[in-house]
C-alpha cells in the first residue's frame, strides 16, 4: 500500500485538501491530531515532557499547549527535543493504523513533512500552498492570532520554495472548486503510479 505525504505551511489549508481525499474514499492519518492526543494520553511522553519543561508543561494530566508553545516557539533547541520525544511516538501510531487500511494508498498528513525527514518514508508527496496574505487571513480568523505571532510561526516552517523542490505534486489551494480538481487529478495520477508499479 502506497504511502502520499501531505504538508503546508500553516494556513495552506492542507486539513481541507486531506478532507477532499476523504470524501474520494482514502483513508486520512493526521499526524498532528495524533500528536496531541498522544501528549494527552501517554504517561510516557508526559513525563519525558515534563522532565524538559518542568512540572507547568501540564495541568495535572493535560498538556499546558500554550506554555510549551511559548517556550518551543522561540527555541529551536527545545522545539526539537519536544520533536524527538512526539515523532518516534506519532510514527509508532501511524504505522498501528497503517496495519488495519485496505486503500490502494492511504495519505499521511504532517506540518513538517519535509524538515523532519518524514517525506523520505512516503512513495510520494503532496505540498499545498497558498499566497502568505491569504493564509494570514485564515489564521487570523481561525485562531485569532495576531500578524506578529503568525509571522514567528511562519519563521519557523520552510519555505514553499524550498519544499517545492521536494514535493511530487503541487496544489495552489486558493479557491475551493480548483482545490478539489487538483485533488480529484492527483488521485488518478497516484492510481496511475499504483498500477505501473
Amino acid at each position: 500500500m502506497m504511502v502520499i505525504g501531505l504538508t503546508g505551511g500553516i494556513g495552506s489549508g492542507k486539513t481541507t485538501v486531506a478532507g477532499f481525499f476523504e470524501e474520494i474514499g482514502i483513508p486520512v492519518y493526521i499526524a498532528d491530531d495524533a500528536g496531541r492526543r498522544l501528549m494527552n494520553t501517554s504517561k510516557e511522553i508526559r513525563e519525558a515532557v515534563i522532565q524538559i519543561f518542568g512540572e507547568e508543561a501540564y495541568n495535572k494530566k493535560l498538556p499546558n499547549r500554550k506554555f510549551i508553545a511559548s517556550k518551543v516557539f522561540n527555541d529551536k533547541g527545545l522545539l526539537s527535543r519536544l520533536n524527538q520525544i512526539i515523532h518516534p511516538a506519532v510514527e509508532r501510531d501511524f504505522n498501528s493504523w497503517l496495519s488495519d487500511q485496505t486503500s490502494e494508498y492511504v495519505i499521511y498528513e504532517a506540518a513538517i513533512l519535509y524538515e523532519t525527514g518524514g517525506y523520505k518514508k512516503c512513495d510520494y508527496s503532496i505540498l499545498v500552498t497558498a499566497p502568505q496574505k491569504l493564509r494570514i487571513l485564515r489564521l487570523q480568523k481561525r485562531d485569532d492570532s495576531s500578524v506578529e505571532e503568525i509571522q514567528e510561526r511562519m519563521n519557523n516552517q520552510w519555505s514553499d520554495e524550498k519544499k517545492s523542490q521536494m514535493a511530487d505534486f503541487l496544489i495552489n489551494n486558493e479557491e475551493l472548486a480548483q482545490t478539489k480538481l487538483q485533488v480529484e487529478h492527483i488521485h488518478h495520477e497516484i492510481l496511475k503510479a499504483g498500477k505501473n508499479c
